[in-house]
């Protein structure tokens, strides 16, 4: 008989697995799209609708009362042109649809350059609308803009009534909607679905958006955090001009910015105005001159640089960058130079206590997936090696769990991008659209280190065969890509 072996082989050590949980910023999607008008050009703008926006049920009418007598218990969109407002029972619409959000597609010039009260007194059906855009048949064409326009309805829709936790806001206030509707798709394009937008109007709808007062002498000193939603603000994009009470053309921007400076200082402050007032405060704030040939791009990089959106900038005391990070790995690295005993370090760190106080480390960590990392930093006041030291524990931390982090697919796990890869080759696309849809995909590479190729997903929409061949590719080129230069 042959003999029974008494070597036992040692049982392989399990590693553990964390579960992937992704940040869903809008945990509520508008489903329908109802759109009523006599402009033609809006009508074929729903053919842009179903491509950025494939969870949209989009519906034409062409009968006011059908469009008024419309019921549902779904989040919708209604979007009218000037003509169509003047005749719905908008009313009507919010009694019979609790989750109901009325936009205007104005093509009228009066709306498009004046403040609220201007408007509401010289054509009172704009008054009928929660959101006004300006449409023309050049730059600002319904094809361009409607996208913007339900996705900063679907905003205000989850800000005002849904989920009380910590978002991530980019507020902008201008009392003219020809302006914040050439902003919106450039902004809408960068942040995808890690942060909403609130537009406001005029000095007390901002006042009550960050405070939830609407004077200033109401600002309670030490809970002022907790009575609006300042604290979930990331930038500030505004006007010098705007109403303040009955002055409808004061110089509320100086007063928004100085209470701005007093409360949040942490928050990036971009001035959108050519007006001499604005480059007064230069110091406390970047001057975009609105209009300007370029501004647009001018606005892109800023966001980009400055609100965690895209690579994290260290730049010396006179504003060199010395150092540009793109991913976690290399904020690692960076600290660990800053945890060096010399001169070097020494500096490094006097330079990283700056970001620290000014929130920059937790907001870029928001912005790349590492929300809980983010909350757990965000308090702390740490200075100095015992800063680095934090950070540089918690971050390794993070590191080390997210290669131990799958993407749960259908039931089946992704390690990594060639798993990914052979899952888009056999799976049907319905059951990755809601990945796509919610920037999951997105959110998942940037936990990894994959940046880019996170940026290069971020905007993918769509759905069916198309849409699983437009990822895949895009996997394709990133994986030759970073084969060459591994992120690590």
């Amino acid at each position: 008989m042959r003999a029974i072996s008494k070597t036992v082989e040692a049982p392989k050590k399990r590693i553990k697995e964390f579960k992937f949980v992704p940040r869903i910023i809008n945990p509520v999607k508008c489903d329908y799209a109802l759109i009523f008008s006599a402009n033609k050009e809006v009508h074929r703008a729903r053919e842009v609708l179903t491509q950025n926006m494939p969870w949209l049920k989009v519906k034409i009418f062409s009968n006011p009362l059908y469009v008024s007598e419309f019921k549902t218990d779904r989040a919708a969109v209604y979007i009218f042109d000037d003509a169509a407002l003047s005749f719905v029972d908008t009313e009507k619409i919010r009694q019979y649809n609790k989750d109901a959000v009325i936009v205007l597609l104005s093509s009228d010039e009066l709306i498009h350059c004046s403040p609220p009260a201007v408007a509401k007194e010289q054509v009172p059906y704009s008054q009928k609308a929660d959101l006004i855009f300006a449409i023309d048949q050049d730059e600002l064409s319904p094809h361009k803009i409607i996208t913007s326009a339900v996705r900063c309805a679907e905003d205000m829709l989850n800000i005002e009534k849904y989920s009380r936790a910590r978002r991530f806001i980019f507020l902008i206030v201008d009392d003219e909607p020809r302006w914040y509707s050439q902003f919106l798709p450039v902004l809408y394009d960068i942040v995808g679905q890690r942060a909403d937008v609130k537009v406001t109007r005029t000095f007390e709808e901002s006042l009550e958006f960050l405070f939830g007062v609407r004077n200033e002498k109401e600002i309670p000193e030490q809970r002022f955090r907790s009575t609006g939603r300042g604290d979930d603000v990331i930038c500030v994009i505004t006007d010098m001009f705007f109403p303040k009470g009955d002055d409808l053309n004061c110089d509320a921007g100086r007063d928004l910015f100085r209470l701005l400076n007093k409360y949040y200082p942490r928050i990036p402050l971009m001035i959108a105005s050519k007006a001499k007032e604005g480059y007064d405060l230069k110091n406390f704030a970047f001057i975009m001159p609105k209009g300007d040939s370029g501004s647009l791009q001018t606005l892109r990089g800023y966001i980009h640089d400055f609100t965690g959106m895209g690579d994290f900038f260290i730049r010396s005391k006179t504003g060199k960058v010395i150092h540009r990070i793109r991913n976690i790995y290399q904020l690692y690295n960076i600290l660990l130079k800053a945890d060096e005993d010399s001169e070097q370090g020494r500096e490094l760190r006097e330079l990283l206590e700056y970001y620290g106080r000014k929130d920059f480390f937790s907001t870029w960590l928001y912005m790349h997936g590492f929300r809980e990392l983010g909350d757990k930093l965000r308090p702390r006041q740490d200075t100095g090696r015992r800063m680095v030291t934090t950070l540089k524990r918690n971050i390794k931390r993070e590191i080390l769990r997210m290669r131990c982090t799958p993407l749960q697919i259908d039931g089946k796990k992704v390690c990594n991008l060639n798993d990914l890869l052979n899952m888009f080759r056999t799976i049907e696309p319905e059951k990755i659209q809601q990945y796509s849809d919610n920037d999951i995909f997105s959110l998942w590479f940037d936990r990894k280190g994959y940046t880019e190729l996170a940026e290069e997903f971020r905007p993918i929409h769509g759905s069916g065969p198309e849409l699983i061949d437009t990822l895949k590719k895009c996997v394709e080129k990133w994986i030759h890509k970073y084969e060459k230069e591994p992120i690590v």
